[in-house]
């Protein structure tokens, strides 16, 4: 199972900066609207904040059928914080909420 880690910010470039100096490497991906490091296999990314519908960090976990697992997990009681949204092609993100509004996302096709 994939995860990865998505970091709401105001200032791209800044975020850019500090991670890369906190992290040690260069981001794998640095487009306008994400930046992203591979650390150790583990994505950490940078997005511009309201773009994944939470405050604060949202995991996210690599699903291979996001529709179905989504609907299970609202019927269980996950919120749903947003939409599926198409963010490249063939790949879709969305992002719920646990019972006590804990932001998680899934992506898939």
């Amino acid at each position: 199972m994939a995860l990865s880690t998505v970091i709401p910010v105001s200032d791209l470039a800044a975020a850019k900066a500090t991670y890369g100096a906190l992290l040690g490497i260069a981001p794998h991906t640095d487009s306008p609207y994400y930046v992203g490091f591979n650390v150790g296999g583990h994505e950490i990314g940078l997005a511009k904040k309201g773009t994944t519908g939470a405050d604060g960090p949202v995991l996210i976990v690599d699903v291979k059928n996001l529709d179905e697992l989504r609907t299970g997990l609202v019927a269980k009681g996950a919120k749903e914080v947003s939409a599926p949204r198409t963010v490249s092609p063939g790949v879709r993100v969305c992002v719920l909420a646990d019972a006590d509004g804990n932001p998680f996302g899934l992506r898939g096709a």
